[in-house]
């Protein structure tokens, strides 16, 4: 494995307990320059992933739990007149920064969700007729409960679009469950992790993710994957070029991460039910947990 993605994963690993995949996806979804969607049962550990991957990359980090009476301009920022400049000066909201966690994100109505749509898309705020950047590498870690839970709004598909990838942290297993027992949570000791790198190093990793090299004859198995979603009865709509092109970068991503300068098949295997789950609908009644296996086993490798 790459050295400092090894130092990384390993890192995160002492507060999130047996969930290393779970690690590397959402550090693979960083490398991708994508954001990142973490869906499951409240107490699983979703908002300490966040901040611990926050804490090992040396990025500013800021939090907005999102509730029914969130507003966007407490997202983004506000103007407030300044009456000894006799003019209105912009307060940046929390949006301005490395890593925003919208937690339980699906818990604010659809207006303030759309708050997000530019901020992910563009990595920029538009208000007032101004046009303001935000700071460089920038993310979005969004937490969400199930969507039968109590007060949830469910996220319409072009904004769970804007994540790359989508991931669950499930039960640890028994023997990491022991451990966290024993030892306590690990959100006390997130604050004291060691940076494994910084920002301008992060972006170093994010060149190096898009310059593996991806041959034809991959190329033609992420188009074949793509044809299948929209040719396949059981897919109600398929993939889009957005779709295919998280997929390569992501297959990218996992391939640096295991050291390599080329990526294979089985890199895009690896990171497809991530990127592909919050993707594809199902048509007759297929589970959704079955469709990216469906689609994988549908496929031949070339």
């Amino acid at each position: 494995m790459h050295p400092t993605l090894q130092t990384i994963v390993t890192a995160a690993s002492q507060i999130i307990l047996g969930k290393d995949r779970q690690i590397r996806l959402a550090l693979a979804c960083i490398l991708a320059r994508g954001h990142l969607l973490i869906e499951d049962l409240p107490g699983m550990g979703k908002t300490t992933l966040a901040h611990t991957l926050a804490q090992v990359l040396g990025l500013d980090f800021r939090r907005v739990q999102f509730t029914s009476d969130l507003l966007p301009a407490d997202i983004l920022g506000v103007s407030v007149y300044d009456r000894n400049a006799a003019a209105f000066k912009f307060h940046p909201g929390p949006v301005f920064t490395n890593v925003l966690l919208a937690d339980e994100v699906n818990r604010a109505t659809p207006k303030t969700q759309s708050a997000l749509l530019e901020v992910m898309e563009e990595r920029q705020v538009t208000l007032e007729g101004e046009t303001r950047k935000l700071p460089q590498p920038f993310f979005v870690i969004a937490t969400q409960n199930p969507t039968t839970h109590i007060g949830t709004f469910p996220l319409p598909e072009s904004q769970l679009d804007r994540f790359l990838m989508r991931i669950e942290l499930g039960y640890p297993d028994a023997q990491s469950e022991r451990n966290l027992l024993a030892s306590g949570s690990g959100r006390d000791n997130v604050d004291q992790l060691v940076p494994c790198t910084d920002a301008a190093g992060l972006i170093r990793l994010q060149q190096a993710a898009a310059q593996v090299r991806v041959a034809d004859a991959l190329l033609d198995y992420l188009q074949a994957l793509l044809l299948h979603s929209r040719r396949a009865p059981q897919f109600d709509a398929g993939l889009s070029p957005r779709a295919g092109l998280a997929l390569k970068q992501c297959a990218q991503a996992w391939a640096l991460m295991d050291g390599r300068d080329y990526a294979i098949p089985e890199d895009v295997q690896a990171v497809l039910p991530g990127v592909v789950g919050h993707r594809l609908l199902s048509a007759q009644g297929t589970p959704t947990d079955d469709l990216a296996t469906m689609l994988l086993t549908g496929v031949a490798i070339p």
